[in-house]
């Protein structure tokens, strides 16, 4: 294998791992109804990339690629995130927008249809 597939795999892998992080983090602010916010969006990052466990399973050099370079500025206000038609993204605001996106699209247990029929019989009984 080349060395730039493996540092290609360490990448992923990364990445991987950094999404999960985001998602996890993002998520205790989604079922608590709280909006995405430009704050929220700076707090999210700065914790996920401070995760030490995140820290611990990679190479420093594969964590400078998650950070946002210093000329890429975003408001720090408490109103919405919005980016229009950007999709020039730090991963972690990328990652972030997307599990508040993946809640908005998922249906909540209130909107979903229960059917009150008859009790299922297990498959294959009866057929």
């Amino acid at each position: 294998m080349k060395e730039n597939d493996l540092a290609a795999l360490r990448f992923q892998a990364a990445a991987r791992d950094l999404d999960h992080i985001v998602r996890h983090i993002a998520g205790r602010y989604v079922v608590q109804g709280v909006p995405l916010t430009w704050r929220l969006l700076h707090g999210i990052e700065a914790e996920a990339l401070a995760d030490l466990g995140f820290a611990s399973r990679h190479e420093a050099d594969v964590l400078d690629l998650f950070k946002r370079p210093e000329d890429m500025t975003y408001p720090e206000t408490d109103d919405p995130a919005t980016f229009g038609k950007s999709n020039a993204l730090p991963m972690a605001f990328a990652f972030a927008v997307a599990a508040y996106e993946d809640a908005q699209n998922a249906p909540s247990p209130d909107k979903r249809t229960h059917r009150q029929d008859a009790p299922r019989q297990p498959r294959g009984v009866g057929q």
